[in-house]
């Protein structure tokens, strides 16, 4: 990176877009010097579903960040999410074919290419390929191989994939924007970047970022991330349940939400009430607290279970000794996470943005995760040193090439 680069990351969100536009330079620390949030309208669970509306709302959550920071964009690094992403774990092995049996980097992005070679439906493109470790004759644990002396190499990968048209209508949303896409990043990785240290994902950490419309889950164990899901389920649907339960509108159970919400019973003094607005003219009314509670408490122990029963299919449910982090808009709520130990039975914390100077009072807050570790993953670079990237360009190369084939098949 040059001396004075700007990196802007766009966090486009079921409920807000969210834009963080940071200076960085080659030594310090990413300096935040705007922000901007928007209310999200024309997307459902990380999907666009209304390409104008997601026009209208990335520019002017991008807009209001230009103006706090005095800085007219042109790029930016994009965040992906919705309930179309899939991960698989691979591994590649390859011959080194060095002198003296030196591995060099052309050996690494040789054994990369073998694990990546797994068949993907027609319908679905690989955002990243993440090393989880290599293995060097038989020797495990290694994260760099280069330099060293071996006869057989092997990678261990993470490999995500999304759907086609929905990354292809992210990249519409965002240059209709009169923005170009320097990256596209899976959001839960990015988010691990803010609200993740090293030593946790050394330990055994699992992250949960919880959105508006979903919930992204990424298990990180001995420094890799290990497994990525998403659940379909997120804030959104706590406030759906509220205005049915309450007899009242979506923006006002929002508001109820946001304002008295509460995710454990026992935080909250039996005899308190809150003020429900009512609809069409009808007048207002007052209802126990505890009735608020008794609506969300399910529905983010449902979240919570799913999310454990998505940790349990992987191998290392029992080996993740610093717990849990939430993030994310839904965990401000007051009880989440403690509602989130019960559930889990493991040490579970909230995870704030850390590691950036700058705007810091308005950014160092969870619904900032993935916009604030958009810039940090730019920043300290991707640690699989850019393979399986996404860019603008082989990825339409790619999905052409694909059509093709399809067509000649066909035709």
């Amino acid at each position: 990176m040059g001396s004075n680069n700007v990196v802007v990351g766009l966090d486009i969100g079921t409920t807000k877009i969210g834009a963080v536009i940071a200076e960085v330079s080659d030594e310090q620390e990413p300096k935040i010097v705007g922000v901007g949030t928007s209310v999200s309208e024309g997307l459902r669970r990380g999907v666009v579903v209304n390409l104008e509306k997601t026009v209208r709302s990335i520019s002017k959550a991008v807009a209001e960040a230009e103006l706090m920071a005095g800085i007219e964009v042109r790029s930016v690094l994009a965040g992906i999410a919705g309930d179309h992403i899939r991960s698989i774990n691979s591994r590649g092995v390859i011959a080194v074919s060095g002198a003296n049996r030196e591995i060099s980097k052309s050996d690494v992005g040789r054994v990369v290419d073998a694990a990546k070679a797994v068949a993907i439906p027609m319908d679905r493109e690989i955002i990243h390929i993440l090393p989880q470790e290599y293995i060097v004759d038989d020797q495990p644990g290694i994260k760099d191989p280069v330099g060293m002396a071996g006869v057989r190499l092997e990678a261990e990968v993470h490999i995500v994939t999304g759907a086609v048209t929905s990354a292809q209508n992210i990249y519409k949303s965002i240059q209709k924007s009169g923005l170009n896409v320097r990256d596209l990043v899976l959001e839960p990785l990015a988010s691990s970047y803010s609200v993740l240290s090293p030593e946790e994902k050394e330990l055994g950490v699992m992250l949960l970022d919880i959105g508006g419309g979903t919930a992204d889950i990424a298990v990180f164990f001995e420094g890799s991330i290990r497994h990525t899901a998403v659940i379909g389920l997120g804030g959104n649907s706590v406030t759906g349940d509220i205005a049915i339960g309450l007899r009242t509108s979506i923006s006002q159970a929002e508001k109820i939400k946001v304002e008295k919400g509460c995710a454990l019973a026992s935080m909250i003094e039996e005899d308190e009430m809150i003020t429900v607005p009512g609809i069409g003219g009808r007048q207002e009314r007052q209802v126990p607290r505890s009735l608020l509670t008794s609506i969300i408490q399910p529905r983010m122990e449902e979240l919570f279970s799913l999310s454990l029963r998505e940790l349990r299919r992987t191998d290392y449910s029992d080996l993740l000794a610093a717990g849990v982090v939430v993030t994310g808009g839904a965990s401000l709520m007051p009880g989440a996470t403690e509602l989130a130990e019960q559930v889990f039975d493991m040490p579970v914390k909230l995870g704030i943005p850390q590691g950036f100077g700058g705007l810091v009072d308005l950014a160092q807050n969870p619904i900032h995760a993935t916009g604030v570790g958009l810039v940090l993953y730019a920043f300290q670079g991707s640690e699989n040193n850019g393979l399986g990237r996404l860019t603008e360009n082989n990825m339409f190369e790619r999905i052409f090439d694909r059509m093709k084939r399809w067509f000649g098949e066909f035709f």
